[in-house]
């Protein structure tokens, strides 16, 4: 008895080095007995073409609607910004398809507590990557608490710098967007 495939579409596949290019897309390939990515759907066709040929990808969709509609996607991968989170996973939802999402799931609790309610009640799977919560260091962090060794932990702080965040952020570059927290996506809210 052979079981069953998922087949994978993807929101937000930069052929530039996107953060899906580079982690979610290997992920896949690496579990290519249960996953087979079938395309991607970008802001434009032209886009999505590029992705396509630059990962060697069979499928570039024109549009989100169009990857919703095609009988050939089980799954769909939410790599876009954060503000647009609740817009293509609540369309991927609405089509019957099961989601995996970047964190953070919404911009803000309510927009996560409505994409889980959706989710739930259409009957489908809705999945949040949280980027360390397997880690090794965070994992044996989390024993400790959990063991006593540090105590009743009554607040927390990060101390932290990424390839793209640090002391200042160069003007216009990808990631400026993660200066306005009305967008969701901060130092704060991602980890």
């Amino acid at each position: 008895m052979s079981k069953k495939r998922f087949k994978v579409g993807i929101v937000g596949l930069d052929a530039g080095g996107s953060w899906a290019s580079r982690a979610h897309l290997p992920a896949l390939r690496a579990l290519s007995e249960d996953y087979e990515v079938i395309g991607v759907a970008n802001r434009s066709l032209a886009s999505a073409e590029k992705a396509a040929a630059a990962t060697g990808l069979p499928n570039a969709f024109a549009n989100l609607s169009e990857m919703l509609s095609s009988p050939d996607i089980d799954i769909v991968v939410v790599t876009v910004r954060v503000q647009y989170h609740l817009e293509v996973v609540s369309s991927a939802i609405a089509a019957g398809k099961h989601v995996y999402c970047e964190w953070p799931l919404g911009n803000g609790l309510a927009e996560a507590q409505e994409v889980a309610a959706l989710a739930q009640a259409k009957g489908v799977l809705g999945i949040a990557g949280l980027q360390a919560r397997v880690a090794p260091e965070i994992v044996y962090v989390k024993q400790l608490i959990c063991d006593g060794f540090v105590g009743e932990p009554l607040s927390t702080s990060i101390v932290a710098t990424g390839l793209h965040w640090g002391a200042s952020i160069a003007a216009k570059n990808d990631y400026e967007y993660t200066l306005d927290p009305k967008n969701g996506a901060t130092m704060l809210t991602i980890p």
